[in-house]
């Protein structure tokens, strides 16, 4: 409903029932969601979330990880393969060492929106 105020400025109310029914939001693929589930449950440790927030900044080896990390080589080493395994994470050798980067930086936006909400609750 409209009313005049005195500076011709027209306020509008919108009643909305709570109670109506809305159109369901669009479902993808059953392929899909589970495509979604694997990548968010390869995501759900701390240790692979903290590897994938070091790894935003740029490619690391594992020693690198381990330092900044502070968690034992063959744990790190573990947790890249469940990265890889995923497609969240590719390494690339070079000599001796491995490079790992991430595959996507959507993946890098998905785990700091993540701790983000973690921060605020």
């Amino acid at each position: 409903m409209a009313t005049a105020e005195p500076d011709d400025i027209e306020i509008v109310e919108h009643t909305r029932d709570p109670f109506a029914a809305t159109a369901p939001a669009a479902v993808p693929d059953k392929q899909t969601l589970v495509a979604a589930g694997e990548l968010l449950r390869a995501l759900a440790a701390p240790v692979r979330i903290a590897i994938v927030l070091q790894l935003r900044e740029s490619g690391r080896c594992v020693h690198e990880l381990v330092g900044a990390l502070g968690v034992t080589q063959p744990l790190i080493s573990q947790h890249l393969r469940v990265l890889k395994a995923a497609g969240v994470v590719r390494g690339e050798r070079n000599g001796r060492e491995v490079l790992y980067e991430l595959v996507d930086d959507h993946l890098a936006h998905i785990v700091v929106d993540a701790v983000a909400h973690a921060q605020e609750g």
